[in-house]
């Protein structure tokens, strides 16, 4: 669903995101229910999420907007399209943006960074998270395209 026709038919019931974020992935358009990741340039705990979310999920990590490293490669990305997932929206950064582009999946991120993530396991799963003017809160729904990215309390389908 185009979120400009969900925008035209249900603005009043969704958040719009407010934060520019890039589409990596070679899904540009993408949407399902939300698993939340919170971390600081450490990657640990958005693999474990990928590893065992459900198929269909679109994971948000809110990585503080950090530039310094990178939260999602090829590897990670290729766990999300093996367990079919439907997107990763991170407010953060990716690398390996070659490869990802190649990929059956929805990406967006604030940008690239080729350095990797510490990966101390520290953070926090299945958190309210806030960034871009939306609250992502774990089991609403997100739809996302090269026109922006919107967040519903509930499932939408065009009439």
């Amino acid at each position: 669903m185009k979120t400009a026709d969900l925008c035209d038919q249900f603005l009043e019931k969704l958040q719009v995101c407010q934060l520019p974020l890039h589409s990596y992935g070679g899904k540009k358009e993408f949407s399902g229910p939300i698993a939340t990741v919170d971390v600081f340039e450490d990657n640990v705990l958005v693999r474990e999420a990928l590893e065992t979310v459900p198929a269909g999920t679109v994971l948000v990590v809110d990585g503080k907007g950090s530039r310094n490293c990178a939260l999602l490669g090829d590897r990670l990305a290729q766990i999300a399209c093996e367990r079919g997932l439907a997107g990763v929206i991170i407010n953060g950064c990716i690398r390996d943006s070659a490869e990802i582009a190649a990929m059956p999946l929805g990406v967006m991120a604030i940008g690239t960074c080729p350095v990797k993530s510490k990966k101390e396991g520290k953070g926090l799963r299945d958190a309210v998270l806030e960034f871009g003017g939306v609250r992502w809160e774990p089991g609403t729904y997100v739809y996302a395209d090269s026109d922006g990215i919107v967040v519903s309390q509930t499932k939408l389908s065009e009439k």
